[in-house]
């Protein structure tokens, strides 16, 4: 009989320290199934959602807050704001506040941007932060750089980052993050490995990160959540998601 570990579910404990949900997801603008990629971020229940390739365009807070209405959350920032990373977030969550910073511009190159906030969950105080860096190898190094600056810059103990890295753990921007970060599925594997492509999976460019002091319950594509069908995965987007369940210790 095939026994399939579960995540924990959101919760927060006596002593104030809380169970998050995170999912981290590259939506391609909503240029794919929409229903599928509803279905999908509804079934993983998370609490905070970490996009990138959020819609940026013509009307594109209309687009963003469909998405966060069909999937019973709310927008907490970026967007076009950001250059394309968003983050989407349940009522369970106390927003202190919020942050969009575009990144240098290289000519010739697509603008890039990280979505910032800082939230509590219960007692615990939790810096979020989503990311889309570069296709071009010089550039997504120093934008590791930059966004371990400005992570250290938002004033919180505890902080995550969810992103499309745009190059696996081999990578060198990847292993400045992970240098300096815990990476979710390197540290609690669970589900699937590879987020590129949907179709194909066989690379793993997208992750969650999370500051030493949280522990990682869980991380991975969300393949053994019940309700995520390989069907929607494939019809979703081009990239599959990063599910993860992490204890964010009270503050102090």
């Amino acid at each position: 009989m095939l026994i399939v570990m579960l995540l924990p579910n959101s919760r927060t404990e006596p002593d104030g320290s809380a169970v998050v949900r995170v999912l981290g997801y590259n939506i391609r603008s909503l240029q794919d199934d929409f229903e599928a990629l509803a279905r999908v971020i509804r079934a993983c229940a998370p609490d905070l959602v970490l996009l990138q390739e959020a819609p940026r365009f013509f009307r594109w807070r209309k687009k963003l807050a469909r998405l966060a209405a069909a999937t019973d959350l709310v927008i907490l920032t970026g967007g076009a704001t950001a250059a394309g990373p968003a983050v989407l977030c349940s009522l369970r969550a106390t927003v202190e506040r919020t942050e969009d910073v575009l990144l240098p511009l290289t000519p010739g190159q697509h603008r890039r941007g990280l979505a910032t906030a800082v939230v509590r969950f219960g007692g615990a105080r939790l810096g979020v932060l989503a990311c889309h860096l570069s296709l071009v190898a010089a550039e997504r190094q120093d934008q590791s750089g930059l966004l371990l600056d400005r992570l250290a810059k938002m004033g919180v103990e505890h902080a995550i980052v969810g992103g499309d890295i745009n190059e696996g753990p081999e990578g060198p921007a990847f292993r400045r993050l992970a240098d300096a970060l815990q990476d979710g599925y390197a540290t609690a594997p669970w589900g699937g490995e590879h987020t590129w492509s949907a179709t194909e999976p066989h690379r793993r460019i997208d992750a969650i990160f999370a500051t030493p002091g949280i522990e990682v319950l869980g991380c991975g594509v969300p393949l053994d959540q019940p309700g995520v069908t390989e069907a929607d995965l494939r019809a979703a987007t081009d990239h599959r998601p990063v599910l993860a369940a992490l204890k964010i210790p009270a503050t102090a």
